[in-house]
């Protein structure tokens, strides 16, 4: 009998690529993520997209918004919203705390990547960001680029 290839623990189903180029991040957080079974499949196979979508305050709650999660074919007649809101479960400290701080300081609440525990239970990284201007983009690509300068030379000679 062949033995049953087990997944790898931490698994990302989705990621935000562009999140940490357009924006300063400051904080992260992980959350649980409230799915529906056919949404759970789905993830495992890997077509999530959670390039547009952030988090927002709901009647005291933490809501995903715009979040792809395509349907599952094989969930028949009971499927789910594809960009439908999904609730982030947190506890009530942490969630008070990133109100205020959207609140107060006019920050953003942005998903960095949808992935799965040792468990086997989705989570979403959360991260408290402040959007980044233009000149501040060109000076991060200017920084990158003179690392990599210095890596090459001290390798180099080295």
């Amino acid at each position: 009998m062949a033995a049953k290839k087990k997944r790898a623990p931490g698994r990302v189903a989705a990621q935000n690529r562009k999140a940490r180029r357009d924006y300063t991040i400051t904080e992260t957080f992980e959350a649980g993520i409230m799915l529906t079974g056919s949404e759970v499949k789905s993830l495992r196979l890997g077509r999530a997209s959670i390039g547009e979508s952030y988090a927002s305050e709901k009647g005291g709650g933490l809501y995903l918004n715009n979040a792809y999660i395509p349907e599952y074919f094989g969930s028949g007649a009971t499927s789910h919203e594809t960009r439908g809101q999904r609730k982030l479960l947190m506890h009530r400290r942490e969630i008070t705390k990133l109100l205020g701080a959207i609140q107060r300081k006019g920050m953003t609440l942005l998903p960095l990547s949808i992935y799965f525990n040792k468990r086997g239970i989705a989570k979403v990284e959360l991260a408290l960001a402040e959007g980044k201007r233009q000149h501040d983009k060109r000076q991060t690509v200017k920084q990158r680029d003179w690392d990599r300068q210095k890596a090459r030379l001290i390798r180099d000679k080295g």
